[in-house]
């Protein structure tokens, strides 16, 4: 089971982005209700590059398979924290798992589980798309630990992304949420066309007030899994990932064999 190469996610990261950050560019409030159509694009998108991938052998069928399993994993893991304030133990598992098998890998992992979650629970709306992208940006950002480092700084490294990923996943739910829930007319509000810095302004303090209670337990939780079964998940992942590997490429091998001796 080879690592993914990231060139197809890497092109759609800016425009994923984008459709966070658009409260921040948009002029008018015609524009701001067309970009809410955003969580339906998205979720085609995430589907569309499966397909996609699959179809350039760029993910084999091994890669199919251990990617439903840890998709079945995180979705059954995120119920559990549904009724408590931040408590989500699913990051641990999709950040370690996308340190192991790579960023393209995390990408579609965070996207599907997300997906099956929310199929699972019965939470779909408006919201999943976002949720969605920003489970795939949470997997693919692992990517920004090189991978040559192990041991101890590597759990360090991972556990610091972890406590900055729950903070951007928290961050990434308020945008999508702060344009509608307080109207126009208190000193936090969305104002279309305002100034940059304005919106800005707004946006962190309603998000501070508003979302810390749930940023802080879940970026703690995620960094004591991290820091406790880490290594022992790592190890787990990269064993399954290159034995599969080395079959697949013992099998071709005596293929080969095979055909030169019959010649």
């Amino acid at each position: 089971m080879r690592l993914l190469r990231p060139t197809l996610i890497g092109a759609l990261i800016p425009s994923t982005l984008l459709g966070f950050l658009w409260p921040f560019f948009v002029t008018s409030s015609n524009l701001a209700h067309k970009a809410s159509w955003f969580f339906v694009a998205t979720t085609t998108i995430s589907v569309l590059l499966i397909v996609a991938l699959v179809s350039n052998d760029d993910l084999g069928s091994k890669s199919v398979a251990f990617l439903g399993i840890l998709s079945a994993l995180i979705a059954a893991l995120r119920p559990l924290g549904i009724g408590a304030i931040g408590i989500e133990p699913m990051w641990f598992a999709l950040i370690l798992a996308a340190r192991a098998m790579g960023p393209t890998f995390g990408f579609l992992l965070g996207a599907l589980s997300m997906l099956l979650s929310a199929l699972l629970t019965g939470g779909i709306g408006p919201w999943l798309g976002y949720q969605v992208c920003a489970a795939a940006l949470i997997g693919f950002g692992v990517g920004v630990i090189p991978s040559g480092i192990r041991g101890r700084l590597e759990i360090l490294l991972l556990a610091i992304y972890g406590a900055i990923a729950a903070e951007i996943f928290g961050i990434a739910m308020d945008l999508q949420f702060w344009p509608w829930s307080l109207g126009s007319g208190t000193e936090l509000s969305y104002r279309a066309g305002a100034p940059l810095r304005e919106n800005f302004s707004h946006f962190f303090s309603y998000h501070y007030l508003s979302a810390l209670a749930w940023d802080l337990p879940r970026a703690t939780i995620t960094v004591i899994l991290i820091v406790i079964a880490g290594k022992s998940a790592l190890n787990a992942l990269r064993r399954a990932r290159h034995r599969a590997a080395f079959l697949t490429e013992i099998e071709f091998k005596a293929l080969a064999d095979v055909r030169l001796n019959h010649r």
